[in-house]
């Protein structure tokens, strides 16, 4: 049996309904935050809720619960789904309003849980990605780009022409014509010896893991960078790594049909990250809020 929790209770799948009306489902009007579950315990919880609480405050929808009390929510979904090493979603909508863009009237926000099992394989072996450049645009210095919002089309476009030709992960472009991120997961990249990333001001989601590697770089005195990059810069780097909740670390071997390295600093960095998770997620690390 598998558990949902919504809107405040604990409720098995088939029960687990939500209005045709909720504005979620009708607008994409909400925020989603989803996390990985380590040793029965939620990595990065803090940064996680941190997130979706400025998302909740940009878009002015109130989040019907506590920091602590989804918490302790989310960790007993968990258990009650016997996982140990997971993937949780936490999906906030306005819920169900009048019709039309007015928020007005729509007062009553819906909240769910989900637990999904990871891959057994996700842990032991590194994924050896391949790329596109899709030829979405989303809007330079769009300030919606920083929350995780429920309306992601651009993505899904992105993503549907990387499944044409078989790629892992397809790379999105701002209107000024620089690559921001994939379509699910935050850019890296290597000249010589420095790690660089896009700046958040080029339209990126400031990604959980994303913040993850910045540290691990600091930790192991790896000099970073954050600048903008064109896609035919992106041929010509000594390595190219993808970061996101689900996988981690994702090294890239092909972008655009062009081969790429990967350089040992890839493999150090997923190591460590590997680590990191046990470690934070080992006894209360990942209770605090």
């Amino acid at each position: 049996m598998n558990w949902i929790f919504l809107n405040g209770k604990f409720v098995t799948e088939p029960e687990a309904v939500v209005s045709v009306l909720d504005r979620g489902f009708l607008y994409g009007d909400g925020l989603f935050e989803t996390m990985r579950v380590c040793q029965g315990r939620i990595f990065r919880w803090p940064a996680h809720w941190l997130r979706l609480q400025r998302g909740s405050d940009f878009l002015k929808i109130r989040l019907p619960m506590d920091a602590a009390n989804l918490h302790q929510s989310a960790l007993e979904l968990v258990r009650r789904n016997h996982l140990a090493d997971a993937f949780l979603r936490l999906t906030v909508s306005r819920g169900v309003g009048p019709r039309g863009y007015s928020p007005q009237g729509a007062d009553q926000p819906t909240l769910t849980i989900t637990t999904h099992p990871m891959p057994e394989s996700n842990d032991r072996d590194a994924p050896q990605w391949k790329l596109i450049t899709s030829s979405v645009r989303v809007a330079a210095g769009e300030p919606l780009t920083q929350f995780k919002t429920c309306n992601k089309l651009a993505q899904i476009m992105a993503r549907s022409e990387a499944d044409v030709v078989g790629a892992n992960e397809a790379l999105v472009c701002n209107t000024d014509g620089f690559v921001v991120e994939a379509s699910s997961s935050n850019l890296f990249w290597l000249e010589e010896k420095t790690v660089c990333t896009p700046p958040v001001a080029s339209g990126i989601l400031p990604g959980v893991t994303r913040t993850v590697v910045l540290e691990l770089c600091q930790a192991l005195n790896v000099p970073t960078r954050e600048e903008l990059v064109a896609p035919e810069q992106l041929h010509r780097s000594a390595g190219v790594f993808l970061s996101l909740s689900t996988t981690g670390i994702a090294p890239v071997i092909e972008l655009d049909g062009h081969p790429l390295p990967v350089p040992a600093l890839v493999g150090n960095l997923r190591e460590e990250y590997q680590a990191l998770l046990l470690r934070e997620t080992t006894g209360n690390a990942s209770s605090l809020v």
